[in-house]
């Protein structure tokens, strides 16, 4: 391409990025060169955070999401006395985009956090029950907090793999009632890992004008597409197998309105997609252990 049509691309990116985009996805292809239905590449990194109980680092394409997660004891709600709790923080910083302001938590964190929540409990990635220390008396708290480094578009996905990934790396310390005082001790020194009953993938489509479907769109293609549909599979462990393509959420966004076949769709991508984020999570895990 010749610098005259580089220049020409660029203004026509600039002053018309809504019809720069319909050109690309009419063609078929996207206008970072990727197909309609070709994922970024991705990356996951176990530990990175030294003084976390827990945590894994995410690169889906440049959209970073770091999750570290910090445990604490506390009582139980009275109407829940076997039941820990799980609280997922999402935190979007001015440093990972121009489009986050500082201040109180935007909609889209406030949102982002309570669908990871919904996650965690409609997989059934972990449950609460599993959380208590002594029932009526103390449990388990983990706080999740998920700190986006740098966004360019499907912060769901990438948040679900980075906690999905860091709920894996955590253990937890040996809790007991002490039968002489009937103290509750914790001896940090023994731990077990956490009781992971099923590893969450998320997979998010887009859809451009009601018509053109497309996956995992970076932040430019989510600013003009019409609605987005989060697909999260529940993939129950059963010994050293991952039983997969159980749906346990949906989530849309967006105004439009979607047909069924596009649902269809969306569900056949998260389906496609889940083995292959299963087995980056199980590589990664499989590295931090070596």
């Amino acid at each position: 391409m010749s610098e005259v049509a580089n220049i020409y691309s660029c203004g026509f990116r600039i002053t018309q990025p809504r019809e720069y985009q319909k050109k690309f996805l009419e063609a078929g292809v996207r206008s970072d060169g990727r197909k309609l239905d070709e994922f970024r590449e991705a990356l996951i990194g176990i530990g990175p955070v030294s003084t976390a109980d827990g945590s894994a680092l995410v690169a889906l394409g440049e959209t970073k999401v770091i999750c570290g997660i910090k445990l604490e004891v506390a009582p139980p709600k009275v109407d829940k006395p076997r039941c820990g709790y799980i609280v997922p923080n999402v935190d979007l910083p001015p440093l990972a985009s121009s489009d986050f302001r500082p201040g109180p938590p935007s909609e889209l964190a406030q949102v982002s956090s309570q669908l990871m929540l919904e996650i965690v409990l409609k997989s059934k990635c972990v449950l609460l029950e599993d959380l208590c220390i002594a029932e009526g008396r103390m449990c388990w708290v983990l706080y999740c907090d998920l700190i986006c480094l740098n966004y360019d578009g499907n912060l769901l996905d990438a948040c679900t793999m980075a906690l999905t990934a860091a709920l894996c790396n955590v253990k937890l310390p040996k809790a007991f009632v002490n039968e002489e005082t009937g103290a509750i001790e914790i001896d940090f020194k023994q731990k077990v890992p956490l009781n992971i009953r099923s590893r969450p993938v998320a997979t998010t489509s887009s859809v451009f004008e009601k018509e053109t479907l497309y996956v995992d769109p970076v932040r430019e293609e989510e600013k003009h597409a019409s609605l987005t549909v989060t697909v999260v599979t529940s993939n129950e462990i059963s010994g050293s197998t991952v039983d997969s393509d159980n749906i346990c959420v949906i989530h849309k966004t967006g105004g439009g309105s979607v047909n069924e076949e596009q649902i269809e769709q969306c569900i056949s991508n998260g389906r496609c997609h889940t083995p292959f984020v299963l087995s980056l999570i199980g590589s990664a895990l499989t590295k931090s252990e070596v």
